[in-house]
């Protein structure tokens, strides 16, 4: 009989059986259809082209089922599991960044008005100049469906919350946030999953950012491989909670209680992929350490391989430049202001008047690698590196971040006097 009394404990394990359970993996499909009954547009890993990408999807058959990905310098493919994980890969080419942050992005449209009677800021959101040939112009709106990422990686995570500190406004120093960006996160669900395979390139135990998930999510996967195949799922919020209730409530017979073998066998799994860290850096003191090396000769070694092609900047999840141009028709009569990516590796992201600052691609990796892991500790009071490996992975050329720091660091040389940055 059970007693009319509560018992701390008896509060704690009621509270627990709220907000984490033992799901198969049959309700990722329930998961995927209660968000897109609450309206999240579900975006997941699958595979297409040779590789795992994050794309729409509107069910749980289209995850990467069976597929791991193998990854070394300059390196990717993908090979057959002998298992149905479903989250049995490290990363892709591509970041959560491109959802939040797209590549190209139209901000406002402009448009000639042959009679204008309205002032700026008319009821329609127009500003027009006022006088017959003038222009109106009209600013893009905010999307106004929510996404729901599912599959996000503890890098990712900590990525998006390193652009969230930029582009979010949370940097605690009164930055205005980006109107776009703050539409797409504020109204973003986040479906994390603890990592248990990482990649060749991967050192994200050295930056302190994974494998494990931290906070940051609405709910947190971890699958577990060994005996029965299946999923713990935590809610971190209040809407992670909702999910998870309907998520067990219409899976019930797919759902149970945690025990405390799945917890322990979870807490393996995470600890087996941190064992297995296919790089490492000694990530202490390096933004002094890159300070007083910017006149090392590595940097002359690195830009003899180097393409400056960009793809370490394109697919990296932190790096956030981006340039604006403006588009006009033929007749003058309508105009379009666009914003697309940009990269510290093209000639034009250091232009000034009569030419490039950094126009050596010594230069141009020197300040990319410095920023990442130096500089970035001055502007945001962290690291700008979440050890994901991509721009391992997806340089032509397989240059190393990890390996050109180590070389720094076991050659340490001193800044010489009268360096440029331009040299």
């Amino acid at each position: 009989m059970t007693s009319t009394g509560s018992s701390a404990a008896g509060t704690s394990r009621s509270a627990e059986a709220e907000r984490a359970a033992v799901v198969s993996p049959e309700a990722l499909e329930v998961l995927v259809r209660v968000l897109r009954a609450r309206g999240y547009q579900v975006i997941g890993p699958t595979v297409r082209d040779g590789a795992i990408v994050y794309d729409e999807i509107d069910g749980a058959g289209r995850l990467p089922a069976g597929w791991t990905d193998v990854q070394d310098a300059a390196r990717y493919r993908l090979e057959r599991r002998g298992d149905d994980a479903r989250f049995g890969y490290a990363v892709g080419p591509h970041s959560w960044k491109q959802f939040l942050l797209p590549p190209r992005l139209r901000l406002l449209r402009a448009h000639r008005a042959e009679h204008s009677a309205a002032g700026p800021g008319d009821a329609d959101g127009l500003a027009e100049s006022g006088v017959p040939g003038g222009f109106m112009v009209e600013e893009e709106p905010v999307p106004s469906t929510p996404m729901a990422l599912l599959g996000v990686r503890s890098c990712e995570l900590r990525a998006i919350a390193v652009q969230d500190r930029i582009l979010a406004g949370r940097s605690g120093a009164g930055a205005p946030a980006d109107r776009d960006y703050a539409a797409r996160r504020d109204r973003l669900f986040i479906v994390a999953v603890n990592c248990h395979e990482p990649g060749g390139t991967c050192f994200c135990v050295s930056m302190g950012t994974g494998p494990a998930v931290g906070n940051g999510y609405d709910l947190v996967l971890t699958e577990l491989l060994a005996g029965e195949h299946r999923l713990l799922v935590e809610a971190g919020t209040e809407p992670g909670a909702e999910v998870l209730a309907e998520i067990t409530g219409e899976a019930a017979s797919a759902a149970r209680a945690v025990a405390p073998a799945d917890r322990a066998a979870a807490q393996a799994s995470i600890e087996g992929a941190a064992a297995r860290m296919g790089r490492e850096v000694q990530a202490e003191g390096l933004r002094d350490l890159l300070a007083d090396n910017l006149e090392h000769p590595r940097w002359d070694e690195v830009a003899d391989r180097c393409l400056t092609c960009g793809n370490c900047t394109m697919v990296c999840p932190t790096c956030f430049c981006v340039t604006v141009e403006d588009v006009g028709d033929l007749a003058g009569g309508a105009a379009e202001r666009w914003r697309t990516w940009e990269s510290c590796f093209s000639l034009d992201h250091s232009y000034l008047h009569g030419g490039a600052v950094r126009a050596a691609p010594r230069a141009r990796y020197r300040q990319w690698l410095t920023h990442k892991f130096g500089t970035w500790h001055d502007q945001f009071g962290e690291s700008g590196c979440v050890g994901c490996g991509r721009c391992i992975t997806w340089c032509p050329v397989g240059i190393d971040v990890t390996e050109e720091l180590a070389a720094i660091r076991a050659d340490p040389a001193p800044a010489a006097p009268g360096g440029s940055a331009g040299s």
